[in-house]
């Protein structure tokens, strides 16, 4: 069975290297899909019967995991230097410094790998992470697919 969740945040990004708009300063308001396979629980009376996991622990999870740091935040390549030295000097700025270009593709890799060790087979249901769509706007995504980009756990 597979379960999906959609969070959205805001994020700030350029592309260093990009030959149109999106060398510049700007941001997007960004969706994720978090998509989740595992067993539907039958055991009776828990409060996670009937589910493969309950939406709100899946949002729980990613919003500790990974959506709450990079909310209003500015997603900044590590050798994009001057920025990153200009992002770091301003006092109580929310950065996240990426060891890739910003991209809709390297965040959707960097959002699987993030979200894949936070999701855990608590239930025995054989519970693990499928698929995080990154839309970086209303008609752009990325998808990282389990299979497609790493090995299974």
């Amino acid at each position: 069975m597979l379960i999906t969740r959609r969070l959205e945040f805001d994020a700030g990004h350029r592309i260093p290297s990009h030959n149109s708009k999106c060398r510049h300063l700007h941001g997007h308001r960004y969706a994720i899909e978090i998509t989740l396979s595992g067993n539907i629980i039958n055991k009776a009376g828990v409060s996670e019967q009937g589910m493969v996991m309950d939406y709100s622990e899946v949002k729980r999870i990613a919003n500790t995991a990974l959506v709450d740091k990079w909310d209003h935040a500015f997603l900044v390549y590590s050798e994009d230097v001057r920025l990153l030295e200009f992002l770091q000097s301003l006092e109580n700025h929310k950065t996240v410094v990426l060891d890739t270009p910003p991209t809709a593709e390297n965040l959707a890799l960097t959002a699987f790998r993030i979200l894949d060790a936070a999701y855990e087979d608590i239930y025995g249901n054989h519970l693990r992470l499928e698929q995080v769509r990154l839309f970086e706007t209303p008609n752009c995504w990325a998808d990282a697919v389990r299979g497609q980009i790493m090995s299974s756990r």
